[in-house]
């Protein structure tokens, strides 16, 4: 089984794909939206579930996301019909680094996606060419909470502290208007979310040929949480404007 069907039954209850609940998601798109409409973009969109959200949440808002994937783009297309938005959502198949648009949007998106452009300031470079005057960015990655052992680094990066991470954004000419840190639960609650349904999916499919490599996956990468990475890993998602006098 290829890795993006892996990744789609991981998220299968947890479309979100980041530790966040819906009332944090809800919150932060309220405030990134807060003239309650605009052009939303999603830098590495996935499924769509962020800019569904932000579409839900009243009819001037127009929506697109891109992502290399055609499966994640088709579940997002299908889902926006279901939804009865998909008038106010394009989708475009390309790498995000890449992307280009004849116009700015009010909200640039890109939680969780950030290796696509090799980091975290990277990924705000590439989001403040495509921002409009005033807007704003709203962005999630990683951080170490506690001293992360060399394994957790290799497995997942190397990190900054929060307040590392959040002077550095400032640096570079953001101003944090809003943030979250994921809570305890929200991180626990994704992990379990993921490893849970890839389980439960090769116990439900016995007979699949990819049933233990599913099941072995689970397992590999639930050990990997809680032995690795559980007690160091955290997570921030930064509403971002840029600082006056900064170009």
């Amino acid at each position: 089984m290829n890795r993006e069907e892996i990744s789609r039954i991981a998220h299968s209850d947890h479309p979100i794909k980041a530790p966040l609940d819906d009332d944090s998601v809800r919150q932060l798109l309220d405030k990134g939206l807060a003239r309650g409409g605009g052009r939303v973009l999603d830098l590495g969109c996935g499924g769509g579930e962020w800019l569904l959200r932000a579409l839900a949440a009243g009819p001037h808002v127009h929506a697109e996301g891109v992502d290399i994937s055609p499966e994640a783009l088709s579940q997002a297309r299908e889902a926006a019909t279901r939804r009865g938005v998909e008038q106010r959502l394009v989708l475009h198949r390309r790498d995000a680094a890449d992307f280009t648009a004849p116009q700015p949007f009010d909200l640039v998106l890109s939680v969780g996606a950030a290796h696509a452009f090799g980091g975290l300031l990277p990924t705000l470079a590439a989001a403040r060419e495509h921002l409009a005057p005033g807007g704003h960015v709203l962005i999630g990655d990683g951080f170490w909470e506690s001293a992360p052992s060399a394994e957790a680094v290799g497995m997942l990066g190397d990190f900054d502290d929060l307040a590392t991470t959040v002077e550095k954004v400032a640096a570079e000419g953001w101003t944090p208007v809003h943030g979250h840190v994921s809570t305890r639960r929200e991180l626990d609650d994704y992990e379990w979310a993921c490893w849970g349904a890839l389980a439960a999916w090769a116990l439900d499919h016995p007979d699949d040929p990819a049933a233990a490599e599913v099941l072995a996956t689970a397992d590999t990468r639930r050990t990997e949480w809680l032995r690795v990475y559980r007690d160091a890993f955290g997570f921030v998602t930064l509403l971002l404007r840029r600082t006056q006098g900064h170009s």
